[in-house]
């Protein structure tokens, strides 16, 4: 199967990134989906152009979208489906606590994401990729235009001080803690959604852990953009991470993202 040009998806997430900020200029209210957590007409927005989107892109390779498996509309993924939430970081973009919610688009083959696109529109910074290339840039989220070319990302090796990076939220807990403090020497930084992947994948991490459940499309993209740059993300077990949710629970119970094999290493002996 010929997959889509990165710049295709790109331009997606671009486009997904102006109806969120949209909605954002014009003020919105938010309801509780059946299982608590909170959506607003952004993020039905957002994923209804990434749908129609991949749909001319790709046709018939179906769509794991989070507000479309929250009506109950889930495809058989089969070898091949795009793992999309179109608005990551919900909570922050209501709250306005930070710009780093972001649009997340991911194809997976075969359980495991291989291209992944993360737009944080609020601050424009994308980063994107692709087996063997791993970009970022900036754009303005209104107009599309590029604010910093497109330029190549890699992971870092570890430098003596384990730079972990973990949620502000789901992070900030005694878990974490734990890990953290059987690492060695560390320090710990905090960041929003997809985001945190992505510090790892252009060296300012070295990991990030998440050490309860977390759903597929939170985690795909920025899995793929890791992947590109050479880092990785594995089970609590050290297990490899694979995509594809069984009976439409599309749940991950745990993970930990890595910049490099010494990093996955201090990770699996810290677990």
């Amino acid at each position: 199967m010929n997959r889509p040009a990165l710049d295709d998806l790109i331009a997606l997430a671009l486009a997904a990134g102006r109806e969120i900020m949209l909605v954002k200029q014009a003020g919105f209210d938010a309801i509780d989906k059946s299982d608590g957590s909170p959506v607003t007409i952004a993020d039905h927005r957002a994923e209804a152009v990434i749908e129609a989107g991949l749909a001319k892109l790709m046709p018939g390779v179906p769509m794991i979208g989070e507000e479309a498996v929250a009506a109950g509309r889930i495809p058989e993924c089969g070898a091949h489906f795009f793992c999309v939430d179109p608005l990551d970081g919900t909570k922050d973009f209501i709250a306005g606590e930070s710009g780093e919610f972001t649009v997340n688009i991911a194809l997976v083959e075969n359980g495991a994401p291989q291209v992944g696109v993360v737009f944080a529109p609020a601050t424009g910074e994308l980063f994107a990729g692709e087996p063997g290339r791993a970009v970022k840039g900036a754009y303005d989220a209104l107009s599309g235009a590029a604010r910093a070319a497109l330029a190549p990302i890699h992971t870092a090796q570890p430098s003596g001080v384990w730079r972990v990076i973990a949620s502000r939220r789901s992070g900030a807990n005694a878990a974490t803690d734990a890990f953290i403090q059987k690492l060695g020497p560390s320090e710990r930084l905090s960041s929003s959604s997809s985001i945190k992947f992505c510090r790892l994948a252009e060296g300012r991490a070295d990991l990030y852990p998440r050490l309860g459940d977390v759903n597929e499309w939170d985690i795909a993209a920025g899995h793929a953009v890791l992947s590109a740059a050479g880092g990785g993300v594995m089970m609590l077990d050290g297990a490899p991470l694979y995509y594809g949710g069984r009976q439409g629970v599309f749940l991950v119970h745990g993970f930990v993202a890595f910049s490099s094999a010494a990093a996955g290493a201090a990770a699996l002996k810290a677990l």
